[in-house]
């Protein structure tokens, strides 16, 4: 006899159709759909409030679409709820049993490959489980682990990987030529911000509608956290991000449509007044699994193909897709757990509690003050802002890195664990001593002033060492070279800026001012 579909387990950022499509190693045709809310999820860590609302708004809302097909639970722990679905499952065999016994399979569940380690390891431990391939990514482990094993020691760069997967899925190439004849125009996309205008001259960001199913999880939050049952950090507003597919489809025709083309150029910059610029806000649809990477990607060329959107904005949204997200993707599977433990520079200061508390007004530096106040209100910022202003405030100041990497993830509405990790810990913190990247990402007030208008206003100036008015960045910047000079002279792309510490007469002035500011916030 033919065993019916096994249900298929949904977890909360496997939220789009393809996670249900039964081609290509997909659950049983026709599964049922098991979800489970799991309250120890956000009991055990203090996650942004806007976070919290946002994925349990877009798993009820993906309950309600698919029905009576499946069957959602709210659970203290994820397994209360596997053994409330078993006991469905047990009672419903009994009704349905006839005369001929169906089937016997080990497995009476199927749930695509989590995007955590915990996760993972949770469900592996189960004989009753089978894990399906990942979805909601261009490249398998499998070809992933082909492309590393070309590298000859060469490393994992992720210049070589992202033209492979350009050449892999014929993404932006013409033959066996990249389109315009350069694989990244990244310098086409540094420019700083207009100077004479507090906002890009571009159409805002589509923004959803909320709807009952928003109105009774705030009502939940609230009572959760009446009850002292959860904890929260940041603000609640109304919701900014899609959590249906169609919300996501409508988000990705209106950046395609309406800022894509003015995407690239400001790439890199940053507006007080303009926290979103021409970013496409698409990481959140794409993390909740509500879009697939294949689909974003497909409708920037064709935009760039019909002469609708340039090639240097085309071309850095596919890599931030295609390229830097499969990246980051892979590296978190393929360094393994040690990898959460590195770190190479020793840094281990706590994170100060204003920072924790994303107290925005405790900060005196126009820049970390205003990107602080961002995460708070909104659980988000783009790249810039988190590498340059957040991360390199973090770097600078010798915070460990664990705790750093832990606090994106649970500030920002776009943060997983496999997000977070290899950004954190090799992007931005440099703790894992050059696996991911060849240089630390840090720098002095010179850069925050070029590349935005956050300077102006401040208490502080760039250009001070020294003194009431030393900007923090550029202070921290030059401690930190001093800090680390023995492993920064050797590394080919530091040594330069090391060597500039020799010509710094006022050297010990500044660092007795950067022992100063440490005493308080920025």
């Amino acid at each position: 006899m033919t065993p019916p579909p096994r249900p298929h387990w949904l977890f909360g950022d496997q939220l789009g159709p393809h996670f249900l499509d039964p081609r290509h190693g997909g659950p049983d045709p026709g599964a049922p759909v098991l979800m489970i809310e799991a309250r120890s999820v956000l009991r055990r860590r203090r996650f942004h409030r806007a976070k919290a609302h946002l994925i349990l708004s877009a798993m009820r809302h993906r309950a309600a679409e698919l029905g009576d097909r499946v069957t959602y639970l709210r659970t203290d722990t994820y397994a209360q709820g596997l053994a409330q679905a078993a006991e469905h499952r047990g009672a419903a065999a009994t009704r349905n049993r006839r005369h001929a016994e169906p089937v016997e399979r080990k497995a009476q569940l199927t749930v695509c490959h989590p995007t955590s380690r915990r996760a993972l390891d949770f469900v592996a431990a189960r004989d009753d489980v089978e894990i399906l391939p990942a979805r909601g990514f261009l490249v398998s482990h499998d070809h992933f682990a082909e492309w590393a094993g070309r590298g000859s020691g060469k490393g994992l760069r992720l210049e070589g990987f992202y033209r492979w997967v350009r050449e892999r899925h014929d993404l932006l190439m013409d033959g066996d030529a990249p389109v315009g004849g350069r694989w990244n125009l990244d310098h086409d996309n540094r420019e700083p911000p207009p100077r004479d205008r507090p906002v890009l001259d571009v159409r805002g960001p589509w923004l959803p509608r909320e709807d009952a199913i928003d109105e009774e999880v705030r009502h939940d939050l609230d009572r959760w956290e009446r009850d002292g049952d959860v904890s929260f950090v940041g603000r609640d507003g109304p919701r900014r991000f899609p959590v249906t597919r169609r919300e996501a489809l409508s988000a990705l025709r209106g950046f395609v449509t309406h800022r894509l083309p003015d995407f690239g150029r400001y790439e890199d910059a940053m507006l007080a007044a303009d926290p979103v610029m021409s970013h496409s806000l698409l990481s959140v649809p794409l993390n909740l699994g509500l879009l697939d990477p294949a689909e974003c990607v497909e409708r920037a060329e064709r935009a760039y193909r019909a002469g609708d959107a340039p090639l240097n904005s085309v071309e850095g949204f596919v890599r931030q897709i295609a390229g830097w997200r499969e990246y980051v993707w892979h590296l978190y599977w393929h360094f393994g757990e040690d990898y959460r433990h590195r770190n190479t520079l020793r840094h281990t200061e706590p994170l100060p509690d204003w920072f924790l508390d994303l107290d925005a007004d405790a900060v005196t530096a126009n820049c970390l003050s205003t990107v602080l106040a961002q995460v708070r209100d909104t659980g988000w910022t783009h790249h810039i802002p988190r590498l340059m202003v957040l991360g390199s405030r973090a770097l600078q100041d010798g915070w460990d890195p664990a705790a750093v990497t832990d606090w994106f993830s649970r500030c920002f509405v776009d943060g997983y664990d496999w997000v977070m990790l290899p950004n954190v810990v090799g992007m931005s913190q440099y703790a894992d001593g050059g696996l991911m990247t060849t240089k630390p990402y840090t720098s002095g007030g010179a850069y925050i002033n070029r590349m935005s208008d956050l300077c102006a206003p401040c208490a502080y100036t760039p250009t001070h060492r020294t003194g009431a008015r030393a900007c923090p960045y550029t202070t921290g910047y030059w401690a930190f070279l001093h800090r680390h000079r023995s492993t920064l002279a050797t590394n080919p792309r530091t040594a330069q800026a090391v060597r500039g510490l020799d010509r710094l007469k006022d050297l010990p002035e500044l660092l007795a001012t950067r022992t100063q500011q440490r005493d308080t916030p920025p």
